[in-house]
């Protein structure tokens, strides 16, 4: 199971969805803006305060779009590996 860190915002910045990832001076990485699309940012506001897995993400696409499971699980894992390469997920 895994959790978006409680420390990231979805923010409305001129018109576009986006998730603003902090920078760092210790390991001198930039501030960086993470837009979402609007099935990235439903999935944002659907599992921003609860612990989900894959499979749960890939449900979800499941129920909101017309979409085959096999690409409703792919595009979980792309979501996930996107917000996790951020670093905006824990496990």
């Amino acid at each position: 199971m895994m959790k978006i860190r409680s420390e990231y915002t979805l923010r409305d910045m001129a018109g576009e969805h986006v998730v603003v990832v902090p920078g760092s001076a210790e390991t001198a990485a930039p501030t960086r803006i993470l837009a979402l699309n609007d099935s990235a940012c439903y999935l944002w506001k659907r599992f921003c305060d609860r612990e989900f897995s894959a499979d749960d993400v890939a449900g979800a696409l499941c129920e909101r779009y017309d979409v085959s499971p096999e690409t409703a699980c792919n595009d979980a894992r792309s979501w996930i590996e996107r917000l996790a390469g951020c670093g905006m997920i824990e496990e």
